[in-house]
């Protein structure tokens, strides 16, 4: 399964058209202490992507490969990888390879704790920073492969 040019949804209605807070899920589009808007974003896109995975029969735990597309916030110099990185945490790469056990990850600047969805996948990735993106207020888009397992 490859999936490609998946981006945040528009889920907070009360931000302007083409603004990055159009992309913040979270309850009335208020970011939890020190998440930022690229954090936020990737969370948006990383659950749509989960949503599209269910459809073809596929979860989190499939994907092999992943390629970011990170675009800089407003007045940033630099793509947020920082954020990024932490809502990739949120679905991937948060066991311990030895003993299995869930390793917390921070949201923002919240304390570690459980992450949003418990996979040990480590799928092969790569970010890049790029100028812009596709749709007004995107800071973040995201294409996966995920292979189906033989039964």
């Amino acid at each position: 399964y490859t999936a490609s040019g998946i981006g945040p949804t528009a889920a907070n209605p009360s931000a302007p058209a083409g603004a990055p807070e159009r992309y913040v899920d979270f309850p009335g589009g208020t970011l939890p202490p020190g998440v930022t808007l690229t954090e936020a974003q990737a969370i948006n896109a990383l659950k749509a992507i989960g949503e599209n995975l269910k459809a073809q029969g596929l979860t989190h735990r499939d994907v092999i490969s992943m390629r970011a597309y990170l675009s800089n916030p407003p007045g940033a110099d630099v793509a947020d990888f920082a954020g990024w990185n932490r809502a990739y945490r949120q679905f991937y790469a948060n066991t311990d390879l030895v003993t299995g056990k869930v390793v917390d990850v921070p949201l923002g600047s919240a304390p570690p704790a459980k992450p949003m969805l418990v996979n040990p996948a480590r799928p092969a990735r790569v970010t890049i920073e790029i100028e812009n993106l596709p749709v007004n207020g995107w800071l973040v888009e995201v294409e996966v492969v995920a292979a189906f397992r033989r039964h």
